[in-house]
């Protein structure tokens, strides 16, 4: 295990964080430091504001960070992600169902063996961190050392994860296909050694309607009503084809999502992706169960699936958040998932400011996940993860940001421009958990 973090620290820099969402708020939305200093105690935000007020009351001989020239953030919220598809990001010429058949199941099938599962569930944690995020909400495999695997190592960073053994028993292959009863006990015993250890929270994992009978469907939403504070996660309506195959096997069901409502699986920490082929009337269950979305710009782009409205789930008060959908998606980055996100809403006639997209990856993301009382911002009490980027991490980023006569131009710049190489440092409960090499 890592070491506990220092009782006291500070942390100076450019901070920019929000106290609600700019698209309903505006500049009210957010509170920028130019130069401020956030002071930690304990792994927790105890105080943030201008830098000489903060300094002159500092205890002497607190260490401080240094990061004047340099933007920090809440760290990165990463809704929906595959950590078991990290060897497959870039694959190319499918869509979603094929794109599973040839690439997805074989690539799982080797999380059975728990060194494999061990070595990439290491690097996945270590690639969220160089990239700024410090929360993510992650889909195993139907093998339990693989939900194992990738607590172990999220914990040993001290990260705050969430994640689940994915749950399928039909219309897949053979070597990954699960039992509903051995799929329940197996997910009922990973609540009990993971759920609410250090940052760790579980995850229901039902990969989506085709891949479980309805009596593993059932299974699932009585082990979510039964364990209070346990989240569910799946895909939704993510393509035309899958969507058609959902309406064809349950017959009785009035839309896609109505599967899962019929199961007891919307609600508080629910978390579907996609959601791209859906109307009015699933929309304003989403919002009326307080169920989120989880918009996958990139993954719907390389995958051909579709664009999602976020105009109008924004108008039905949906708690929406971002994700990368590693492997379809095709950046760790939350910066160029961002950018995609920008270009997806263009094409449908929507814009996106960077401060709203910012906030889609901090406290948006926060928010749709329910954690909003515990990450997503830098109000006092919350835990002090962080991103600290560099606008001059690239000749262009650095002669394109000089440029920039406001705020939201800055970031609008970064979010574009920006990726890996942007990301300084990222810190976890205060402490720098990644730092780029000098």
């Amino acid at each position: 295990m890592t070491a506990p973090p220092h009782p006291l620290r500070a942390v100076r820099g450019e901070f920019v964080h929000f106290l609600a969402d700019p698209a309903a708020y505006g500049d009210r939305a957010l509170e920028h430091f130019a130069d401020g200093v956030l002071v930690v105690r304990d792994g927790h935000v105890a105080e943030l504001g201008p830098a000489a007020a903060v300094l002159a009351k500092l205890p002497a001989g607190t260490p401080l960070a240094d990061y004047r020239g340099k933007l920090i953030l809440p760290g990165f919220i990463d809704t929906h992600i595959h950590y078991a598809q990290t060897d497959i990001i870039a694959s190319h010429g499918e869509q979603l169902l094929a794109w599973l058949e040839k690439y997805t199941f074989p690539a799982e099938a080797r999380f059975a063996d728990p060194a494999h599962a061990a070595e990439v569930a290491a690097f996945f944690c270590d690639e969220l961190l160089k990239n700024g995020t410090t929360t993510a909400l992650a889909f195993a495999t139907v093998h339990p050392a693989s939900v194992d695997a990738l607590f172990a190592a999220a914990q040993r960073r001290q990260m705050r994860l969430i994640a689940g053994k994915v749950l399928m028993d039909r219309h897949c292959p053979d070597f990954l296909r699960d039992t509903a009863a051995r799929g329940a006990v197996e997910s009922k015993a990973l609540i009990a050694r993971w759920h609410g250890r250090d940052r760790l929270l579980y995850a229901l994992t039902p990969r989506f309607a085709p891949t479980s009978t309805p009596e593993q469907m059932r299974l699932a939403g009585r082990l979510f009503a039964e364990h209070p504070g346990v989240y569910l996660q799946s895909h939704v309506a993510e393509n035309r084809a899958e969507a058609d195959w959902v309406a064809r096997l349950y017959p009785e069901a009035r839309s896609y999502l109505d599967v899962y409502d019929r199961f007891g699986q919307l609600g508080a920490r629910a978390v579907f992706a996609h959601c791209l082929w859906l109307d009015d009337a699933d929309r304003l269950r989403i919002a009326d169960t307080g169920t989120a979305i989880s918009f996958c710009p990139t993954s719907n782009l390389f995958l051909g699936s579709g664009l999602f409205d976020l105009e109008r789930a924004r108008a039905l008060g949906i708690r929406v958040g971002l994700g990368t959908d590693i492997g379809a998606g095709t950046s760790f980055s939350m910066l160029q998932t961002l950018s995609e996100a920008y270009k997806a809403l263009q094409l449908s006639g929507q814009t996106l400011s960077a401060a709203s997209a910012f906030h889609l990856a901090t406290l948006g993301g926060a928010h749709s996940l329910y954690l909003d009382g515990r990450i997503g911002n830098f109000l006092p009490g919350k835990e002090a993860d962080f991103v600290v980027l560099d606008p001059r991490a690239t000749a262009l980023l650095a002669r394109r940001s000089a440029g920039c006569a406001t705020l939201g131009e800055r970031l609008f710049v970064l979010m574009m421009l920006g990726d890996d190489r942007a990301v300084a440092a990222t810190h976890v409960l205060g402490e720098a958990a990644w730092q780029r090499p000098e």
